[in-house]
């Protein structure tokens, strides 16, 4: 009974935030595109990469990660395969958001809870000037479970740079590409400024997105184990039902047998 109470609580706390999670989730869905957009403007302008040689990876470096969990439990394997990600990328430089989300030390430079994120999101954007401005990493991905809509949750892994470029069949030649820019002051600070800002807010939406897949699953999980719940205690109710009509039929016989016995 414990256990249905304590379950029931998850259940109750999950109804309360999927909704609202899941609203917040999808209308961060238009903002991640026009925020794509906004910086492959930027980043894969044929003037800007031609003439000023400017936002440069090291494509011989290793790459930046950064994993996305949860901070709470009955999620099933909400945390697993991220953590099966973590694990594998032995050699790569993490952030990792979530505290279920095992820290081994192992090449993390930076660790906290998601309930820490929001106070932590200066620190990130310091890690991710340095990297544009030293030129640290091949790349930087984004390792969470992306919510797609109710029923469709999956692991996705997402470059946020560098912006690879559309095909053309696709963006049908982005005219933006070849946009020219008249700019003051020092572009190669204003890019960078705005790159980590465009970064930081990539992170944003797809830790908001994450919680609202955590919520889901969580949600879903505590549904099927209340259901589980209910399906032990009507086969425990049977059982004690069986057992004490046993007793019952086995008390008569005997009164029956006694009483046979004593006419004779």
């Amino acid at each position: 009974m414990r256990i249905r109470n304590v379950v029931k609580v998850m259940n109750f706390h999950s109804l309360l935030r999927v909704d609202s999670a899941r609203r917040n989730a999808e209308k961060y869905f238009e903002y991640e595109k026009e925020i794509t957009d906004f910086a492959d403007n930027i980043l894969n302008n044929r003037n800007l990469i031609l003439d000023k040689k400017i936002l440069k990876l090291n494509k011989e470096d290793k790459p930046l990660n950064v994993y996305i969990g949860n901070d709470l439990g009955f999620c099933g394997n909400f945390n697993t395969n991220v953590n099966d990600l973590a694990k594998a990328d032995s050699d790569i430089d993490k952030i990792i958001i979530g505290k279920k989300i095992i820290n081994e030390k192992n090449n993390v430079i930076l660790s906290m809870t998601k309930d820490e994120y929001p106070s932590k999101i200066g620190e990130i954007e310091d890690i991710l000037y340095d990297a544009i401005l030293n030129a640290k990493y091949s790349e930087i991905n984004i390792i969470y479970n992306h919510y797609y809509n109710i029923s469709k949750i999956e692991l996705r892994k997402k470059k946020i740079l560098p912006i690879e470029n559309i095909k053309e069949e696709e963006s049908q030649e982005k005219k933006h590409h070849l946009e020219d820019f008249a700019i003051e002051g020092d572009i190669n600070s204003i890019l960078r400024n705005i790159i980590v800002l465009y970064l930081s807010y990539e992170i944003k939406i797809a830790t908001e997105n994450s919680f609202a897949s955590e919520n889901i699953m969580r949600q879903t999980i505590t549904k099927e184990s209340l259901k589980k719940l209910d399906e032990i205690e009507e086969e425990n109710l049977r059982n004690e039902r069986k057992e004490t009509n046993n007793k019952n039929f086995k008390k008569v016989l005997e009164n029956f047998t006694n009483l046979n016995f004593k006419d004779e």
